[in-house]
């Protein structure tokens, strides 16, 4: 499965702004943002004007890397919100909310989605009782999602479980901490995914 492999404190100086991609590190005086608060590269600190294609360029590219989709994912979630009743921007928000690796981060058993993705990978989860190592796999309403048994014996899932029995989950999940396991009780809303996106300028970018 394809994968962004670089480094990914230059994405978050790119769009100039935290994107919480390394977990903790993002919230230390380490941060490359903080350090750095220019784009990287040769010219990245020259002033630029930006075109309205390139504002939503950054809008797009922003949003991919929130999520850590690839291009022809991202677009292909694109293409499936149109067809979706509704707002076009809030339906392509709420199908990358429901992958499976932004539900673990959501629910504090992953410090960024980074590694919420690795974990799934590794199959530490299950959905409705089997596991599942799709990082991108959608979660309905109704599904339970669950650290798979043998895996609450690793010392990094325990730290997480801990951390997790500590936060309020989002709005459209439900968390047993003793258990920990949760359920999906919604779909997300617009009000409820707290993403730093304007979701209507991606869809002016596609619809050019």
């Amino acid at each position: 499965m394809a994968r962004y492999t670089g480094p990914h404190c230059r994405l978050c100086r790119r769009e100039g702004l935290k994107l919480y991609l390394k977990g903790d590190r993002c919230y230390t005086g380490k941060c490359a943002v903080d350090r750095r608060s220019y784009a990287p590269g040769q010219h990245g600190q020259d002033r630029k004007k930006i075109s309205e294609y390139g504002i939503q360029l950054r809008e797009k590219q922003k949003a991919r890397r929130i999520y850590g989709v690839l291009e022809k994912p991202f677009r292909n979630y694109f293409e499936r919100a149109e067809r979706q009743p509704g707002i076009t921007g809030e339906n392509l928000l709420r199908l990358l909310e429901r992958r499976l690796d932004n539900v673990i981060y959501r629910l504090g058993l992953g410090a960024s989605r980074v590694e919420a993705r690795q974990l799934v990978r590794h199959g530490h989860f299950t959905v409705n009782g089997r596991k599942v190592n799709i990082p991108s796999y959608q979660v309905r309403v109704g599904d339970e999602i669950a650290v798979r048994e043998k895996s609450k014996e690793s010392p990094r899932i325990k730290e997480l479980m801990e951390r997790a029995a500590e936060r309020t989950p989002v709005a459209w999940l439900e968390y047993d901490a003793n258990e920990a396991k949760a359920r999906v009780v919604a779909l997300p809303t617009r009000d409820q995914i707290d993403v730093p996106v304007q979701d209507h300028l991606i869809v002016e970018l596609y619809s050019r």
